[in-house]
């Protein structure tokens, strides 16, 4: 039997408690919720995990991108979760369908702001954490339902079907994301986000370059990470496109992990001509971090766009300014906003300062990252991520390292194995839900398979038959 992507009320996505580390029994044939160890987990043992990590990076140090080299960790020094799990960006799915609701251009784009923010609560509310590397051919499938609840940024933003016929508002929606693995050199993976009800998809490929400094480590996009690509089918198909920022994973001689960013990145949307630059400052004074950002959304020149910084962007053009805590709250003030006089009195001299009306964006205090639906136990195949690496995974949280280590290096000698049989026989390994391996726009296709695959999980069937061409 199969489930309707809208439903009564089910969770209320404004708000989440902070999640237990208390485990529940899993049925084999009950779809399972999760939410990932690195926001539970005891971080009692970091201290010497960190030591232990930092000493084999050292062998690392002048190596161009780490990231590529692939190499083996021992298994206790690893969170006991897959990759591709762990890789998302769909902490709160709630502020992601909610982006095409408003009928005005900029409400679309400040939406995609507040989902903008929501995407990395994992790094705000848990630490840092070395999930298992991914095989070809490895892939991972879940669903979010949340309800449809996020209020207009602003405008006339009604809370409709993708057809306009049904009211979502209030109503539970569901979410449905595939990502697979494509490349193993360079390590690459796909992804796809899919919610038909409300119109909205997301697409692109994922890679990380990562350099060790000696005492950081820093993350840039790899070569094929192009962004997070954001369709509305219901608004003409406008896309819109999101850079990634380099960030700095600081901490490790202190032996807490953090993240700090560091850079300038970009939304863009061709369609209604509409950018945002985002600037993500300097630590403060004596090191420490205030995780401030800022950024200026204006009208720009698809055909002409070489606005790169904030105080190159023409006045005129300006539509709104954000300020604010990427890990606390952002608020933004419109071009037209009312003003404030603010009298300060100090010293028995009189100031008098205008502010501009400013409104709340996102408030990320009270919200947690929403449990995945991920299939049955029963129903996944064997390149599925949990299936995949299960051993590995009870082996870990049961402590037993030696043997987690073991598993998971006959894993990685099997994956070798295969790639030398593909290349003795000629053969070329090809995606099953992705139609490359790489694509130069950074926009992956789904095959016939993933687009099947997408359209079940959103009926709640979770049924996929084995392939013939495994990766893994």
């Amino acid at each position: 039997m199969t489930s309707s992507p809208i439903n009564t009320p089910a969770l209320r996505a404004t708000a989440s408690p902070a999640p237990s580390s208390r485990s529940s029994v899993e049925k084999a044939d009950a779809p399972t919720a999760s939410i990932p160890t690195a926001y539970v987990s005891d971080k009692a043992d970091d201290s010497s995990k960190l030591r232990t990590f930092l000493s084999i990076l050292r062998k690392f140090i002048g190596v161009a991108d780490i990231a590529s080299v692939r190499f083996s960790l021992p298994a206790q020094l690893l969170e006991p979760i897959p990759n591709l799990e762990y890789w998302n960006y769909l902490d709160r799915p709630e502020t992601f369908i909610s982006i095409g609701d408003s009928n005005d251009a900029l409400g679309r784009m400040l939406a995609v702001l507040r989902f903008w923010f929501t995407k990395d609560l994992k790094y705000v509310k848990g630490k840092p954490c070395k999930p298992y590397n991914s095989a070809l051919g490895e892939f991972f499938r879940c669903n979010w339902e949340v309800e449809d609840n996020s209020p207009p940024v602003l405008g006339d933003a009604p809370k409709v079907s993708a057809t306009g016929e049904i009211s979502t508002e209030h109503r539970t929606v569901r979410v449905s994301y595939i990502t697979e693995q494509t490349s193993h050199h360079p390590p690459v993976s796909a992804f796809w986000v899919d919610c038909p009800v409300k119109g909205i998809s997301a697409y692109g490929f994922d890679q990380l370059s990562a350099k060790f400094t000696g005492t950081s480590v820093r993350v840039t996009p790899g070569a094929h990470n192009l962004g997070i690509f954001i369709n509305l089918k219901h608004r003409d198909n406008e896309e819109y496109r999101l850079t990634h920022p380099a960030a700095q994973l600081a901490g490790m001689l202190r032996g807490s992990l953090s993240i700090t960013v560091a850079d300038i990145c970009y939304i863009t949307c061709p369609k209604s001509k509409t950018k945002v630059i985002l600037h993500y400052l300097e630590e403060g004074w004596l090191g420490k971090a205030q995780n401030r950002v800022h950024g200026v959304v204006f009208h720009y020149d698809p055909d002409n766009d070489n606005t790169t910084k904030i105080k190159d962007i023409p006045e005129k053009d300006v539509l709104a300014r954000l300020e604010g805590c990427w890990q606390d709250k952002v608020h933004y003030t419109l071009k037209d906003s009312k003003v404030h006089e603010i009298v300060w009195v100090m010293h028995q001299q009189r100031l008098t300062v205008l502010e501009q009306e400013s409104q709340l964006l996102i408030d990320l205090n009270p919200l947690w990252p929403i449990s995945k639906i991920i299939p049955p136990e029963n129903q996944q195949l064997s390149t599925e991520s949990r299936r995949f690496w299960h051993g590995v995974t009870d082996a870990i949280i049961n402590k037993q390292y030696g043997q987690a280590t073991r598993l998971k290096q006959e894993l990685e000698e099997r994956q070798r194995e295969k790639a030398t049989e593909r290349k003795d026989q000629d053969f070329e390994w090809r995606p099953r839900f992705f139609t490359e391996a790489l694509m130069t726009n950074g926009k992956p296709l789904l095959t016939e398979d993933g687009r099947m695959a997408l359209q079940r999980l959103q009926e709640g069937n979770y049924h996929l038959e084995e392939s013939a061409n495994v990766g893994t």
